[in-house]
């Protein structure tokens, strides 16, 4: 039996050790609180299922020094990609250890065994639910993001863009609702054969198939859209996803679903949607404060002359349309939007 109660205490150990891992990356990391305290309880429930077993007995059968596994590495052992390729790992851990738990389990205790069964199925969620948080491995803080409507723009499209870019521009969507599919995804690979040179990452409005199909970085996703969970469903976390935001409530449920970005706002009044109410640099401040991990864009009415506010605010990025669009100088006005979040940024 000692071999039993070995692969027991082992087994407990790794599992209790993976979730205490997740949580700290998802405390640390993520600031979710919900997912800390799941974590919690799948430790608790651990510890509440171990005490169905004669106390000290595994404990009792410990040889740490002289576990054949103790020096086995896999190829892949001190490769990390970041905190989310931690919590990845730490969950992975966990589940493994729980069904070796169930399996030795059975030789001891039905009820335990069940009991590690259980367990194993809600660390299953909570590894859907953990990771899928942390969102896309493309997910970045944008200082500049421009909406990029043809209809807007005073000159060409393309020198638009071109001139936007090397103002400072770091991301594009590429926003064209009345194009037919064909044409809008067409347009969008050839927004991303020019960006790419330039490091500036494309994303699509609305159409996560567009996105898909012309392997964009990512998708952004209006309150009446495809809701997010759905779109993690048709891209995995290929894409970043994006999520308009209008009030905490909104941005809570864009970040809880996972989204990669929260456009804030509206900031101020804009033709672009003249119905709606701005709601200006509390609803920023707000959302600062209550998300300050996840990254965002303030949006709606931006212009070189308002953008100060909401530099000073704490806004590290903006999405802007007609201010660049309409300009006969893209670029100057690109430099005189990013001037003030860079400065704000850096002190």
């Amino acid at each position: 039996m000692s071999d039993t109660n070995r692969a027991i205490d082992a087994s407990s150990n790794r599992a209790s050790e993976g979730l205490r891992t997740l949580e700290d990356a998802v405390r640390f990391s993520l600031d979710r609180a919900d997912l800390v305290e799941r974590c919690k309880a799948l430790r608790h429930r651990l510890r509440t299922a171990m005490e169905r077993l004669p106390a000290g007995r595994a404990l009792a059968h410990r040889d740490a020094a002289g576990d054949a596994g103790r020096e086995v590495r896999g190829d892949r052992e001190g490769d990390r990609e970041g905190v989310q390729g931690v919590a990845a790992a730490a969950i992975r851990r966990a589940a493994e250890a729980l069904r070796s738990l169930e399996e030795f389990g059975k030789l001891v205790d039905a009820d335990f065994s069940a009991s590690c069964a259980a367990l194993r199925y809600a660390a299953y969620d909570l590894e859907r639910d953990a990771l899928l948080a942390f969102g896309s491995p493309r997910r970045f803080q944008p200082t500049l993001c421009l909406l990029l409507t043809e209809s807007l723009c005073v000159r060409p499209w393309r020198e638009t863009l071109q001139s936007a870019m090397e103002g400072g521009v770091d991301m594009v969507q590429v926003r064209e609702k009345e194009m037919s599919t064909r044409a809008l995804l067409a347009r969008v690979r050839e927004v991303i054969a020019l960006a790419r040179p330039h490091g500036v990452a494309v994303v699509v409005n609305d159409r996560v198939d567009i996105a898909v199909a012309a392997g964009a970085d990512g998708v952004h996703l209006g309150t009446e859209d495809l809701p997010l969970m759905e779109a993690r469903r048709l891209a995995g976390t290929g894409l970043l996803l994006g999520a308009s935001t209008h009030d905490l409530g909104e941005a809570s449920a864009a970040v809880e679903a996972g989204a990669d970005l929260c456009g804030v706002g509206a900031m101020f009044a804009t033709a672009l949607k003249p119905d709606r109410v701005p709601g200006g640099t509390d609803y920023l401040r707000a959302y600062l404060g209550r998300f300050p991990r996840t990254p965002h864009l303030a949006i709606g009415g931006v212009t070189p002359a308002n953008i100060g506010a909401l530099a000073l605010a704490g806004a590290r990025g903006v999405a802007v349309s007609a201010a660049i669009c309409a300009a006969r100088d893209p670029g100057a006005i690109a430099v005189a939007m990013c001037e003030p979040l860079r400065a704000a940024a850096a002190r």
